[in-house]
């Protein structure tokens, strides 16, 4: 009996050289086209972190900032719906994290 294990699920074809595969902040860039974003909950604590020249963000508070596909940040604000108006405005096409 041999001792490996196999998945009974065949692999497709480069499957495992894209699992290998480390996207770079280039490589995210590149991906979104400039025109993905995604909007990411945060609390008042990491927006500070995140967003150090904003000031006077109350404590305690969630918040919602949008990013480009690369992570970088847009902008920051207190409602989803301000986060999607703002993407929208700005023509990007918003997709979900998981």
């Amino acid at each position: 009996m041999n001792s490996r294990t196999t998945s009974k699920r065949p692999k497709a074809r480069g499957e495992a050289a894209a699992i290998a595969r480390v996207m770079s902040t280039q490589d995210l860039a590149n991906l979104g086209g400039g025109v993905v974003a995604y909007i990411k909950t945060m609390t008042s604590d990491e927006a500070r972190r995140m967003f150090p020249a904003v000031e006077g963000l109350p404590q305690g508070i969630n918040l919602y900032s949008l990013h480009a596909a690369d992570g970088t940040p847009i902008a920051l604000t207190d409602t989803m719906q301000a986060a999607v108006g703002h993407a929208i405005g700005d023509e990007l096409e918003i997709q979900s994290l998981h």
